[in-house]
């Protein structure tokens, strides 16, 4: 079976926390800085990407 793709996160902030999402069974919340050159950030330890919307187009995941 194939391992679902990480969840993308159209953002308007450059500074974004994330703990997973999904309650008790998330991860501790921790701060991400989006990159100022390529304006998108990985949790790691959900592989969550957070990409910012002036960037969103360039990364081919606008919605």
């Amino acid at each position: 079976m194939p391992t679902p793709a990480p969840e993308t996160e159209i953002v308007t902030q450059w500074r974004v926390a994330c703990d997973g999402g999904q309650g008790a069974l998330g991860h501790p919340r921790v701060w991400l800085s989006l990159s100022p050159t390529t304006g998108e950030v990985e949790c790691g330890y959900c592989d969550k990407k957070f990409v910012h919307a002036d960037f969103a187009d360039k990364a081919g995941t606008a919605d």
